[in-house]
């Protein structure tokens, strides 16, 4: 065998660590949300991404037109970034759509450095009034009443 392909081939398949594929999470959900840039996210989103939300149509495409309906006001927050392995879990917020926020657990598999499946559990963020605790779901404060 070619030792300098060989030593090519490892390089590719390299397994990432959970501190890079949380960068990689972290960095794919700025390009895409924040600064809307769909070619850029395409380089970080795998083409064979597999979407298992029931609020996001299949595949890489799917979000991204998802995204691309939505209103420039739009924001994501993460308060939690967690990495094992091949997996990274966000804890985050989206707001500025125009409907109540969401406070929802991202979970993503990685794959060759790019996003490659996704699941999440989504939850409308609770005022005071609608919680039935005294803490808040994110962050320190509870949102204003509606």
């Amino acid at each position: 065998m070619d030792p300098v392909r060989h030593i090519k081939r490892l390089e590719e398949t390299a397994i990432s660590t959970p501190e890079q594929n949380k960068d990689v999470v972290l960095r794919a959900f700025d390009t895409l949300f924040h600064q809307r840039d769909y070619a850029a996210a395409a380089e970080l989103w795998s083409e064979d991404y597999i979407q298992h939300s029931r609020h996001i149509a299949p595949g890489r495409d799917g979000l991204f037109d998802l995204v691309r309906s939505l209103p420039p006001t739009l924001r994501y927050e993460h308060q939690l970034a967690v990495a094992d392995g091949d997996y990274v879990i966000l804890y985050g917020r989206y707001s500025g759509t125009g409907q109540t926020a969401s406070v929802v657990a991202d979970v993503v598999r990685i794959d060759n450095g790019k996003l490659a499946e996704h699941w999440d559990v989504w939850e409308d963020e609770a005022t005071r009034t609608e919680s039935a605790g005294d803490s808040p779901m994110f962050g320190d404060t509870f949102p204003p009443e509606r």
